[in-house]
């Protein structure tokens, strides 16, 4: 039965459906029923579904046709989503929800847009895929809301599935190429048929291609059921961007999307992603897994891998994406960490990019940046992917060749993988030779690339071994000698960096190098063979170069191989193995190699420096020949000659071919110093020596001649005296100079090494050389007239030959005396003497030939025991001094010392095989040491000579007695006396004097005994301390310090960096370490020179530096600092000081503590410089440093700075400010970071800025806390909140106390106008202030928690505030809390509101307005009841506060409310629009300003449906407000009540009703009582308009509402009043009233208006104006005329109608205004002519019923006799117009009446005359006028 009822059901809907006529009512039907009948289908029925279905395919046929009709979308969605309805019903819901949904408009779409995506929860996918191709389109016109706050249209995050399946299909619709079309196989089966897989299988293989980066799949998805339009699918894509841009979802999701969507191929859809990609940039966390996975998959596709188990199916299997694409992937790629260690689908990238099929330029240039990312960043751990990218490269490199820069980028990517991973390279020597052979035939650029690369990879081959070693050698030499400079300079590299530095053949690769013609390769090999490596850790085992030997063998090995190849070299006649470059390298190179292996430390810079190492080389080369002699030991190497031989041989080879002159030195030095077993080897090379002898180099010739005496001392007697005479002869032949210097200076060697063996004769030593008989007389003979030889050239004209003879005496007075007379004639040793002192002080000698003479003067004494003219000598030396001849003066103190002990000094040794230690003086000669007379002539004379230059050479002369003489009795006797004399040079002025001083204090210290030493340091330090000068006698009645001397020098501080000194030894109770920080504190240049540093002061130094290691701990903090003293000497001395001791780098670190303490305590000592040292220190110091090092002393350094800051001197301010800045820096820059720490430094340094910094006096302090401030905000962000409190109220103080104070000066001297524009200008000043930045950074952290305690401090701010800028920043704050915090504000508002409203009557209108803009915010926040007693106390305010200041505040207060709260205004319209309605009608005041009336009238125009509408609504509230205002105390205030009620009466007229007509009118009556007030003419108005427009009302008798009557006699009583103006308003009023009214009360308006007129005569009309008229008179008559119009016209409306009345006045009236109308002006007349008008108009007598001849006739002819005077007037077309209208009048009521007879003839005469000097009015209405009124006079009977 059921299914019965069901079926009939149906056919009605059927026959409804086939009834439905028009369009509307078939959507009707459908709307009505398509949902049921669908429901229908769950039907158990059979038939009934039958019947359904039948239905259905009609409702289908039906709509197809008609696009129009609307189907029931929504009710379908609601059905569809029903989680008990059947599926069949569910598939047949959505059917017609895709055909219905496009079907909707627009906003419709939108509106079920977020239904769509909840209906797919859990629904089958094809139905879901429907569902998203619906919403897609829908996307593009969907608004979303712009504050993220409010709720936005889709709610996803409770819908994870549903959001993954939307993106995705989103990622599918922006990958979709535009145009697209798939190609299906024909032979596709069904796809509905689920069959066995073959058929699948079968179809698998011709599966059409889908487009990159999509799956089969996900196109046909795509495509649904209606392929979008190009067009429609850009729409589509741009709606998705627009979703990503609307925050969705969270952006982890979407970046992808974004990506995919900026490499679109339309304009539109790129660009929108872009900008929304760049906006995002730097919130994207690019190492999310999430984000960098997904970029991966959607650029690869999806890669079938081996290990991944079955396959993915082929319709799901993603293509990689497009070129374009990969293109914007790349880059944010590039952003990540991650991306780079992603394995292994980064190298699947790189592949793709360098091989894939489609790759291009571009994109190979972004892989090869990918790659050098990876480089970068992927551990070095993952040997595979290293592994794979060099592959990779290697084969790009091998293969690719079209564009050089990319090749560069590759061959820098491989260096930088080397570098990372060395391991990789380390056995692929080949790469190595491929990179070296490429570099020899790429171009320019990409030859510096493989340089770059080659270099990084050097790192790898550090550790080679083996055979690989070998290899690499065999390549290096390959390449070492090709035409490409860099590849001669890689090769280089190679060599030095890869193998030990005792390798022999690589030592001989950079050898060949360093004789390069180019500078970068020869100067790089250089360097690299000169440093002795001491950081070869990895290769302890190797020794820093080859031992002489092997490499010496090595060397003639290669020699000999190149001779007789096309490297060899030839230069002239001769034929060399290597360029002559390369041959000095390798000689210098053997000679380094020599001297390390005797083990002297080897270097090749200065001859004389080498010469110190002779003696070592000696011993070594003596053990190398007896190797060799011993049979035992053969030959090293099978090579024939020995190292030696070799040596020899390679350093003949080049000096015969080319010279040289160090080369020329080695070769003298190796025979020199073993010259009994190889001299001889020479004797047969004599002539060859001397050719040698002969050149053109002075100092080569000088070195032959030594060569030469060597070799011919160690011949037989007689060629040596052949040799001497051959010599003497050269030396008479002057053609050849150069032969007479060789052989001068040959002489002077031979006699010199003659008389040496003789005096080892003489002593017995050398019994073997018999030969040479001892008192041979001839060999006397031949040296005296060697010596005299020798002597002749002293004069001669060439300085060359005088410096050879000084420096040959000097060499035989060394070794022996000279054979010359004492003194007497001729060359003797007195004029030799003479001679040469002479020469010292000659400006006309050269530095050598001084250098020499004084030489030789210091030798005479030595070999010489009996030498006469000793003190003479060495007096002469002393007198010498010449100013700046610093470095002769040393030369001055060693020729002082030697002649001062004469035989007994060392220099008397063979300094080839001998050094000075070694030294024993011979037992047997006489001795001459003068010591003590020297010492006390230096001391008496010298050291206190007032002569600066001569102190410094004493203090010279006798730092070198100390030194060299230390062990000599008479020094030791005298410690006191030369320590006194250093102590007084430390003052003078020179810091060489000072440094000397300073080193011979430290040599005496150390001479002393215990005893003598705490003597010394106590003299010293007292000295030094006090400045006292300390006598000392050194012989009798000598006082060693003349004067003064001591502690005075120009500059002032000669002894402060001693006294400095002093004083940190005395601090750490040591006082004699004074010694050893003296000599640390040395800097002087001299000391590096060859002079200086034969005192040996560096060691002394380095030992100084051990002794003061344990010290460490109090010298640290003060030696930090004092490398900022102001004063330079100091900081010089200091910092040597530091850099001696402090050897440990992190010294600052270990002793932080104590350096922070002192430097702090010490900011404020009361001595400038220590302060200024102190801010420089601490600034070095806190640079870098982690928070926990400073944070304890944080407080106490800002204070203590900002206190420096105002310094008394300027450069310590200038350093405090540089300090502040710093640390401000370093401040700001700890509160970024996160932790712990940000937070307790943002605690620390708050307190300090705020209550010390910015309220300072001081401008700089101030200036630099608020800029601290301002970047602590920025950068600490919510750990600022739990400061708040403090913080903004102090920063609100702060902007006006940083505000000039200047501008409150001119503020107070200002006009309003003038004052306003300024306040304002300085207000928005200091809302742009960094300080209110601040603020507004604190704001967005606030909350609940931190309100209570700033509220409180924010009301006392608005009520004590002081300055403009803080409480315009109040209010400004209270906005931003209104905004940030409403609900967390309520509990507050009425606090803030009552504050604000304290504050509102300020004298500043911008203060006012910026106050009631808060309160227009606040309100909002605030409970009703708090804003309902705000407006009650305004309203209260407005009415009974007399001052303008309270009237503007309460206007601009409700003027806010309604602005910025309208809704809140609205709650509470009944308080605040009557008082806006009221302020409306605020008077202007004298300046004529109506602001605020404006701003009240926007007020209540904002909030009233229309001003008549408004009255009518809030009638009460209105009159209320307006009684009190009437019955207010003010006058103006009466008048404003006023001016309101007439308003409302005019408004409302004719709908004034009782009650409110009553209270209208009692109010108004009660206000006109009592005494006239300015403006109480408004009440009249608006009395007169109330009762004449409601009239008719008031004739109704009700209870409370005045009669007319009584109205009238209030308004007649106010007639009477004395005020002229005033009287004339109250008559107007009445005048209104009783015309409305009609009321006949003209008895007592003639009374008062009668004697009106008669009494305010005008002067006759046409009386000449009086220039003399003072403006008090004319003013009287402008109000006299006003008077009488106004009486006029309230004449005529009072006129009655009662017969009684008129009778009575009616010719009096009459006679008045004819009388004015005749002499009067205009406007009189004008007024006159309207009463006369009014008059005839109601004249009783015009009427049938009422005529009397007699008295019309009177009237008329009075006043047409009148009217001929306006008629005439040619003046004013006004009077003439008005009196026409009058006579028209007339001539109607008399024709009316009939009684034409009444105007007498005379009067017709008269007018018709008047009327025809109208008929040439220019006016033609007028003259057309008069011409038809005269027409009628003349036709009258």
């Amino acid at each position: 039965m059921a299914a019965q009822d069901e079926l009939n059901q149906l056919e009605r809907v059927f026959l409804r459906l086939g009834h439905a006529e028009t369009d509307e009512q078939l959507q009707d039907i459908i709307s009505k029923f398509l949902p049921p009948v669908l429901l229908k289908l769950s039907s158990a029925q059979e038939g009934v579904r039958k019947k359904v279905m039948e239905l259905l395919v009609h409702v289908n046929k039906r709509i197809k046709s008609r696009p129009k009709i609307q189907l029931p979308v929504e009710t379908l969605l609601v059905q569809y989503q029903d989680p008990a309805a059947a599926s069949f019903v569910t598939n047949f819901t959505i059917i017609y929800i895709k055909m219905g949904y496009p079907r909707l408009d627009v906003a419709k779409q939108c509106e079920l847009a977020p239904t769509l995506l909840t209906a797919m929860e859990g629904k089958p996918e094809p139905q879901q895929d429907s569902l998203m191709h619906l919403l897609i389109p829908t996307l593009y016109h969907m608004k979303y809301p712009t504050e993220p706050s409010k709720a936005s249209p889709f709610v996803l995050t409770e819908k994870p599935k549903t959001v993954h399946q939307l993106l995705e299909f989103m990622l599918d619709v922006l990958l979709m190429p535009y145009g697209f079309v798939l190609n299906e196989p024909p032979s596709r089966p069904a796809p509905s048929s689920p069959q066995g897989t073959a058929a699948g299988a079968a179809a698998g293989q011709n599966l059409p291609q889908p487009p990159p980066g999509m799956s089969l799949y996900a196109v046909k998805r795509v495509i649904g059921e209606a392929q979008w339009s190009p067009e429609q699918l850009e729409q589509c894509k741009l709606g998705i961007v627009k979703f990503i841009e609307a925050q969705q979802v969270p952006e982890v999701e979407t970046v992808v999307h974004l990506v995919i969507a900026s490499s679109d191929t339309r304009h539109s859809v790129a660009t929108a992603a872009d900008l929304e990609l760049k906006s995002k940039q730097s919130i994207i966390d690019w190492n999310n897994p999430l984000i960098i996975n997904k970029m991966f998959r959607v650029y690869l596709g999806d890669i079938p891998l081996k290990t991944k188990g079955a396959a993915v199916k082929r319709e799901l299997k993603h293509e990689p994406v497009s070129t374009r694409v990969k293109l914007k992937i790349l880059p944010h790629l590039l952003r990540s960490r991650l991306a780079a260690e992603c394995f292994p689908a980064n190298i699947q990238v790189v592949y793709d990019g360098l091989f894939g099929a489609n790759t291009n330029n571009k994109l190979l240039s972004l892989t090869l940046q990918f790659v050098h990312h990876i480089c970068v960043v992927c551990p070095d751990t993952n040997k595979p992917l290293g592994l794979m990218l060099l592959n990779g490269l290697t084969k790009l490199i091998n293969e690719y060749k079209e564009d050089p820069k990319l090749l560069c980028v590759a061959y820098s990517a491989v260096g930088k993988l080397s570098s990372r991973m060395p391991q990789l390279f380390t056995k692929d020597i080949a790469l190595v030779q491929q990179f070296f052979e490429s570099m020899c035939k790429e171009e320019a650029d990409v030859r510096l690339a493989i340089q770059e690369a080659l270099s990084m990879m050097v790192g790898a081959y550090v550790n080679l071994q083996g055979a690989l070693l070998n290899l690499m050698e065999a390549l290096v030499a390959a390449y070492i000698g090709k035409p490409e400079v860099q590849v001669r300079q890689v090769a280089m590299k190679f060599a030095s960096s890869v193998f030990a530095p005792d390798h022999v053949p690589s030592r001989y690769l950079l050898l060949l190098a360093a004789g390069d013609p180019r500078e970068e390769v020869c100067g790089e090999a250089r360097r690299s063979l000169r440093t002795l490596s001491s950081k070869r850790t990895e290769k302890e085992r190797s020794k820093p170069m080859p031992s002489f030997p092997e490499m010496v063998s090595y060397i003639q090995e290669k020699a000999s191989e190149r001779m007789k190849s096309p490297a060899k070299y030839i230069i002239g006649t001769s034929t060399l193995p290597f360029n002559p470059a390369t041959f000095e390298e390798i000689i210098l190179y053997l000679r380094m190699c020599l001297a390390h292996s005797a083990g002297a430390t080897p270097t090749s810079q200065s001859l004389i420096d080498m010469q110190d190492d002779a003696p070592l080389i000696g011993r070594y080369i003596r053990s190398l020949l007896a190797n060799e002699a011993s049979p035992s030991s053969s030959a090293p190497k099978g090579c024939e000659t020995s190292p030696v031989q070799g040596y020899m041989d390679l350093l003949q080879q080049l000096l015969s071919a080319v010279g040289g002159i160090p080369v020329m030195y080695c070769l003298l030095e190796v025979v020199s110093v073993c010259p009994q077993k190889l001299a001889a080897r020479f004797a047969h090379k004599i002539d060859w020596i001397k050719g040698l002898m002969n050149t053109n180099k002075e100092d080569m010739r000088e070195l032959a001649a030594q060569l030469y005496a060597v070799v011919v001392s160690t011949m037989s007697g007689n060629e040596l005296k052949t040799a001497v005479q051959n010599l003497i002869k050269i030396t008479k032949d002057a053609h050849s100079p150069e032969t007479q210097h060789g052989a001068i200076l040959a002489l002077g060697y031979m006699v010199g090494r003659y008389m040496s063996r003789r005096r080892g004769l003489n002593m017995g030593d050398t019994p073997n050389l018999g030969q040479m008989s001892a008192t041979s007389k001839e060999d006397e003979e031949l040296i005296t007239m060697a010596t005299k030889t020798i002597g002749s050239f002293l004069d001669s004209g060439s300085p060359m030959l005088t410096v050879a003879a000084v420096t040959a005496l000097g060499e035989i007075g060394r070794n022996g005396e000279l054979l010359i007379p004492g003194d007497g004639d001729g060359f003797t040793k007195l004029s030799l003497v003479d001679n040469l002192l002479a020469r010292i002080p000659s400006g006309k000698e050269t530095g050598k030939m001084k250098e020499r003479a004084i030489q030789t003067l210091g030798f005479l004494p030595v070999g010489d025991g009996e030498f006469p003219h000793q003190k003479k000598l060495l007096q002469g030396l002393m007198d010498s001094v010449e100013a700046k001849q610093v470095e002769l003066q040393f030369t001055v103190g060693e020729a002082i010392t030697g002649a001062s002990i004469g035989t007994c000094s060392g220099a008397a040794r063979d300094v080839w095989t001998c050094t000075e230690d070694q030294y024993c003086p011979p037992q047997n000669v006489k001795n001459n040491d003068v010591v003590p007379w020297v010492l006390s002539s230096i001391l008496s004379k010298y050291i206190v000579s007032q002569n600066p230059h001569v102190r410094q050479a004493a203090c010279i002369w006798l730092l070198s007695l100390v030194k060299k003489l230390s062990e000599h009795k008479e020094i030791r006797s005298h410690l006191k006396e030369i320590q006194t004399a250093f102590i007084s040079i430390l003052s003078d002025p020179d810091e060489l004097s000072q440094d000397v001083a300073s080193k011979g204090l430290g040599l005496v210290y150390e001479l002393g005994g215990e005893q003598d030493q705490q003597e010394l340091v106590s003299t010293l330090v007292e000295t030094l301390m006090t400045g006292k000068r300390v006598k000392h006698t050194v012989s009798e009645d000598t006082e060693v310090f003349q004067g003064d001397a001591l502690g005075k020098a120009p500059d002032g501080h000669g002894l402060s960096t001693y006294k400095e000194l002093c004083s940190l030894a005395s601090d750490l109770n040591q006082p004699d370490l004074v010694y050893k920080f003296m000599n640390l504190a040395n800097h002087h240049a001299m000391w590096n020179s060859r002079k200086g540093a034969a005192f040996g002061f560096n060691i002394i130094a380095a030992k100084a530096g051990e002794q003061l290691a344990p010290f460490l701990p109090q010298l640290v903090p003060r030696l930090y600092r004092y490398q900022f003293d102001p004063n330079l000497a100091i900081r010089q001395a200091m910092t040597s000081i530091w850099d001696a001791l402090v050897t440990d780098k992190n010294i600052v670190d270990k002793y932080l503590k104590e350096i922070f303490q002192d430097v702090i305590s010490n900011l404020t000592s009361n001595m400038w410089r220590v302060r200024e040292s102190c801010c420089l220190a601490l600034n070095d110091l806190i640079r870098g440093r982690q928070a926990d090092d400073i944070i304890d002393h944080l407080t106490e350094i800002w204070e203590t700075l900002f206190r420096v800051l105002d310094d008394i001197k300027e450069s310590v301010r200038k350093a405090a400010d540089l300090t502040l800045k710093t640390l401000s820096k370093v401040c700001v820059r700890m509160c970024e970071s996160t932790g712990a720490s940000a937070q307790r430094i943002v605690g620390v340094l708050l307190p300090v800025l705020l209550d010390k910094g910015i309220v300072s006096n001081v401008a700089e302090v101030r200036s630099l806390s608020i800029q601290t401030l301002v970047k602590i905000s920025k950068t600490a962000g919510s750990r600022l909140k739990p400061h708040a409190p403090r913080l903004i109220p102090a920063l609100l103080e702060a902007l006006s106390v940083l505000e000039p104070q200047m501008f409150n000066y001119l503020s107070l001297r200002a006009t309003e106008q003038e004052k306003s524009a300024m306040d304002t200008a300085r207000l928005s000043a200091a809302k742009s202030s960094p300080m209110m930045e601040t603020v507004n950074m604190c704001l967005q952290h606030l909350d609940v928690s931190v309100l209570g305690e700033l509220v409180p401090k924010l009301c006392d701010l608005l009520k004590s505030g002081v300055g403009l800028g803080t409480k315009g920043g109040c209010a400004s704050v209270i906005v931003s809390l209104t905004v940030q915090c409403p609900q967390d504000l309520t509990p507050y508002s009425g606090k803030l509101m009552s504050a604000l409203l304290n504050g509102i009557h300020d004298r500043s209108v911008v203060i006012q307005k910026s106050f009631a803009f808060a309160i227009g915010h606040l309100v909002r926040t605030a409970k009703d009841s708090s804003v309902e007693k705000l407006l009650q106390k305004l309203s209260t305010w407005y009415l009974e506060k007399e001052e303008v200041v309270y009237k503007s505040s309460c206007c601009l207060t409700v003027h806010a409310i309604s602005h910025y709260s309208p809704d809140v205004l609205k709650a509470h319209a009944g308080v605040a629009l009557p008082l806006a309605f009221l302020g409306m009608h605020q008077q202007a005041d004298e300046q004529g300003e109506s602001a605020d009336a404006n701003l009240w009238a926007e007020v209540w125009q904002e909030h009233v449906p229309g001003s008549f509408g408004g009255i009518r609504l809030y009638m009460t509230e209105l009159i209320a407000i307006t009684q009190r205002a009437l019955q207010s105390q003010s006058w103006k205030m009466k008048a404003q009540g006023g001016v309101a009620m007439a308003t409302i009466a005019k408004q409302q007229t004719g709908s004034l009703v009782a009650p409110h007509l009553g209270m209208v009118l009692n109010a108004l009556l009660q206000g006109l009582a009592g005494r006239t007030w300015a403006g109480k003419e408004e009440l009249l108005k608006a009395v007169g308009s109330v009762v004449s427009k409601c009239s008719a009302e008031l004739q109704k008798t009700v209870a409370g509402q005045p009669s007319v009557r009584q109205v009238l006699d209030l308004v007649l009583k106010e007639c009477k009043k004395e005020s002229l103006v005033y009287k004339m308003a109250a008559l107007r009023c009445a005048a209104d009233i009783l015309e409305a009214t009609e009321e006949d009360r003209f008895q007592e308006m003639a009374d008062i208006l009668f004697p009106l007129i008669r009494k305010n005569l005008p002067t006759s009309a046409g009386s000449p104006k009086h220039d003399d008229d003072d403006d008090e008179e004319v003013k009287e008559r402008e109000l006299r005329m006003e008077v009488l119009i106004c009486a006029f016209e309230t004449l005529g409306k009072a006129w009655p109608k009662t017969a009684q009345m008129q009778s009575r006045y009616q010719a009096e009236v009459c006679g008045l205004m004819c009388d004015r109308l005749k002499l009067s002006t205009w406007r009189v007349q004008l007024g006159v002519l309207q009463c006369m008008k009014a008059f005839y108009q109601r004249l009783l007598l015009l009427e049938q019923d009422q005529k009397n001849s007699g008295i019309l006739t009177e009237l008329l002819s009075e006043t047409c006799t009148a009217l001929a005077s306006p008629l005439e007037n040619r003046s004013y077309s006004s009077v003439r117009t008005e009196a026409l209208s009058v006579l028209e009048l007339l001539l109607k009521r008399i024709e009316e009446s009939d009684q034409w007879d009444c105007l007498a003839e005379k009067s017709r005469q008269q007018l018709q005359r008047s009327l025809a000097t109208m008929e040439t009015d220019l006016r033609p209405d007028l003259k057309d006028k008069a011409q038809t009124l005269r027409r009628k006079i003349q036709g009258l009977p």
